[in-house]
């Protein structure tokens, strides 16, 4: 015969996670950032110019909009300042940097040298820069198809302690800051968003092509549609053209600092179309690409915040610019927020157009 079995009591550091949990829990919600909250349930407006206007309510100094849209005229929208200090409100047709929407610009021009025989997804970091054998990890392993799609491994150079306080300005200082550094994971076992895959990939066309990259993608991707408003740095550029770009806790215009290519919104816009139509390829073209990289990005440097979309259900591309960042990413998730309450608006006027 067995005893009865009674039911012990809990263990007391259940009870303490509990009450741990509970604390932490009701903490968060004094940190969450309530203009987001605020963002997410504001009534929806009836039109896209004045969710824009309401965006520079909620914190952005400046706003560009472009939305090209199957059956319709293309649409531009701005708001707030293209230059605060000046009050020189914002253009729909102001010049803006891109930051990492040039990537999709990079992955077609490496897409057009390998259909080409210049360049091959299969070769290695080896094969291409020999001289960074042995300070870089697995360069033996590390193909070009891995570097285009984020699956190498390598530090992100970006990453640096105080990186954006005083930004790298060359191949060489920016590959410095990586080298002789662990690798995050083996080659092509993970995902990881890194800078330094397209430093070097910019290095590799750089080489092959025996000038710089930027020229061909003038030759083979502005110049075939038309794009006379993108530009591969500020040098290019009158700097009076240049939107504004303000960070959060930092006094001065950003503008006059260097991050590579600017465009206008209905650029980006036009590239966008090409790239999710096809119509920038060449036969064979397309399949490269599509088996190496995105058909959509998103850009930050400070100062500046860009996002590139094709909506297939409304058949439209949308470019949104938004000139202010801060250094928690709050303006981040706030301009996506925006960014989708923008797509919300243009479906309910596709359907009460339908009606």
């Amino acid at each position: 015969m067995t005893k009865k079995q009674t039911k012990q009591p809990a263990p007391p550091w259940r009870a303490i996670l509990r009450i741990v949990l509970l604390v932490a829990t009701v903490i968060s919600m004094f940190f969450v950032p309530w203009i987001l909250v605020r963002a997410w349930i504001l009534p929806l407006p009836d039109t896209v110019q004045e969710q824009l206007d309401e965006a520079i309510g909620l914190g952005f100094d400046g706003m560009i909009v472009y939305v090209d849209q199957a059956g319709k005229p293309p649409q531009y929208f701005a708001s707030g300042w293209h230059d605060r200090e000046t009050k020189i409100p914002a253009k729909p047709q102001a010049l803006f940097k891109l930051a990492s929407i040039s990537k999709l610009y990079d992955a077609v021009a490496v897409t057009k040298l390998v259909s080409d025989g210049r360049l091959s997804l299969d070769k290695t970091i080896a094969d291409y820069l020999p001289e960074l054998v042995g300070r870089i990890e697995n360069t033996e392993k590390i193909t070009l198809r891995l570097m285009v799609q984020h699956r190498c491994g390598i530090p992100n150079f970006t990453d640096a302690p105080n990186f954006w306080a005083a930004p790298t300005k060359t191949y060489e200082e920016s590959l410095a800051l990586i080298l002789d550094k662990p690798a995050n994971f083996e080659p092509g076992e993970d995902y990881e968003y890194c800078n330094t895959n397209y430093l070097l990939i910019n290095k590799i066309m750089d080489d092959v092509l025996g000038y710089p990259n930027f020229q061909f993608i003038k030759e083979k991707i502005l110049g075939l549609l038309h794009l006379n408003h993108t530009f591969g740095s500020l040098s290019e550029v009158n700097l009076d053209d240049v939107m504004s770009g303000y960070h959060v806790g930092h006094p001065f215009d950003l503008k006059a600092d260097e991050h590579g290519m600017l465009a206008t919104a209905e650029d980006v816009g036009t590239f966008l179309r090409a790239l999710n139509d096809g119509s920038l390829f060449e036969p064979g073209e397309q399949e490269i690409y599509s088996s190496i990289y995105r058909y959509e990005h998103g850009g930050w440097v400070p100062g500046y915040q860009s996002f590139a979309k094709y909506h297939k259900d409304l058949d439209a591309v949308v470019v949104e610019f938004y000139s202010t960042t801060d250094s928690k990413l709050y303006l981040w998730n706030l301009s996506e927020i925006i960014n989708n309450r923008i797509v919300k608006i243009l479906k309910r006027q596709k359907a009460h157009n339908n009606i």
